[in-house]
């Protein structure tokens, strides 16, 4: 009988660790769990912007909620701004050589200094002004949710291309995977937090919390980066080189078809699953009478649907399977999902609207991983490079994630307001027509993502010479 080593022990306790073959000598285990706390701290700052002071502005506060409406787009505005960014990144010359680190760094102040000035801007906005000119509030407010998005946008753009320098081809994909998972544990772990905290309100105890925050979240950065670049002094001859300008690098990496199907698949898929964000709780209350706490449980279907998406994508690319060929497979289980959201009515079916809900997560989670890992792998020419394609990839998703939610809660609004009035007839004069056209538009949406990305599986179906098989691209698109 064999008795295990130390040193067997340790080896067999690091691949029994969920996302162990995501670890390489080049990114061991402590590096690359310290490297996912930016993701954690961006989760921090969506659920603050989008979740908790959306809730507070409004209800606590009493300012209006088209101004609401605007501060939170602010941070969808500067979106489009990821592709500079990574840009920037790209041919950053310093004389130590870092590249990403520096945009990671401040890329975190920007976000300290958003929710160090957001709680003073907020209370400005509820009229208590004693002093000062009448738009300091909304100048303030909307400065801080400036400073927060594109210190959000900075920080993810950065650290998803520092993490796509380090992993190897073999574990990029389980990185990936790594890293969205701990970008839905930092968005859980402080909406349960700031949640609690914030439970007993005050404006005192807001700004403690949102200054707060603004501490975690430097500190978490800074954990994060630290020594995760390594230093390559550049001689002044070097730093001096010219650089290809924004430009020339973008008409370098769109000059790939794929990449351009890419961006259009991306901006098409985002659109069609999260414009239900804001809409599934009210449809479940609403049309199939679910109570409060019934409705609460839906988000976290989603986020399981979503964590098993992302352990499916790391087992499925680690096996070798085309990246292309699984966001398909998550856009037919989020059709499928869409079905039965919109059937759960007609049949009062509460546990088809759940298997719903997680179906949407689960495609979502799909395709979410497999395009990132198709960004990271995209073939860029000598002037783009992964710091581009990662800011485009992250621009076109927060640009169609934030338009998807206005575009769904509008549509429901209006189509409901035009049913209600009995514009399409009595047959439809009740509140599940707003909520249905959306999803059938998803629906649509989702079909025609599968459109864009039908010849990016052909197209990689043929580099790797796999003759014989029938896929996605062998239907007409």
């Amino acid at each position: 009988m064999m008795i295990p080593t130390k040193k067997g022990l340790k080896a067999l306790s690091l691949r029994s660790l969920p996302f162990a073959d995501a670890i390489s000598d080049d990114l061991p285990l402590g590096q690359l769990m310290r490297m996912s706390l930016f993701q954690v701290s961006v989760g921090m700052a969506s659920v603050m912007l989008l979740g908790t002071l959306n809730r507070v502005m409004i209800v606590e506060l009493g300012v209006m909620a088209w101004i609401v409406a605007i501060m939170i787009a602010i941070p969808v505005l500067v979106a489009p701004f990821r592709a500079l960014l990574g840009f920037r990144s790209d041919t950053y010359r310093s004389a130590i050589g870092w590249k990403r680190i520096p945009y990671l760094w401040f890329g975190s102040l920007w976000q300290f200094g958003g929710f160090a000035i957001m709680p003073f801007g907020l209370l400005l906005l509820n009229g208590e002004q004693a002093a000062g000119p009448a738009w300091a509030g909304e100048v303030g407010a909307a400065l801080a949710f400036l400073l927060t998005g594109l210190g959000m946008h900075m920080t993810q753009t950065a650290g998803l291309a520092l993490a796509a320098d380090r992993a190897t081809d073999e574990t990029r994909p389980q990185v990936v995977a790594l890293l969205y998972v701990m970008l839905l544990v930092g968005m859980a772990v402080s909406a349960i937090i700031i949640g609690t905290l914030l439970s007993d309100f005050s404006q005192l105890r807001l700004i403690q919390v949102v200054q707060g925050t603004a501490v975690v979240t430097v500190i978490l950065n800074v954990v994060a980066l630290w020594k995760q670049e390594r230093m390559n002094p550049m001689t002044k001859a070097e730093r001096e080189a010219v650089k290809p300008t924004f430009g020339e690098a973008w008409r370098d990496l769109t000059s790939n078809n794929n990449a351009k199907r890419l961006l259009v698949a991306v901006f098409l898929g985002t659109l069609a699953f999260n414009m239900q964000d804001v809409l599934l709780e009210p449809y479940g209350g609403e049309v199939l009478g679910l109570s409060v706490s019934a409705t609460t449980l839906l988000t976290a279907m989603w986020a399981f649907g979503a964590l098993i998406g992302f352990g499916f994508a790391a087992r499925w690319l680690k096996a070798g399977m085309d990246t292309y060929m699984m966001s398909a497979r998550g856009l037919l289980i989020g059709i499928v999902a869409f079905c039965g959201v919109v059937f759960a009515a007609p049949l009062d079916s509460s546990t088809l609207f759940f298997a719903g809900a997680f179906g949407i997560g689960l495609g979502s989670g799909l395709f979410a991983i497999s395009t990132l890992t198709a960004a990271m792998t995209l073939e860029t020419g000598s002037l783009a490079g992964k710091g581009l394609a990662l800011g485009a990839w992250g621009a076109a998703q927060a640009t169609a994630a934030g338009l998807s939610i206005f575009i769904g809660g509008a549509l429901r609004d209006v189509v409901n307001s035009a049913a209600m009035a009995g514009t399409f007839g009595p047959g439809m004069q009740n509140a599940t027509t707003g909520y249905s056209v959306v999803y059938h538009i998803e629906i649509g949406l989702l079909f025609a993502t599968l459109i864009a990305v039908g010849p990016l599986v052909r197209t990689r179906r043929n580099t790797t010479s796999q003759a014989g098989r029938v896929g996605l691209a062998d239907f007409p698109t």
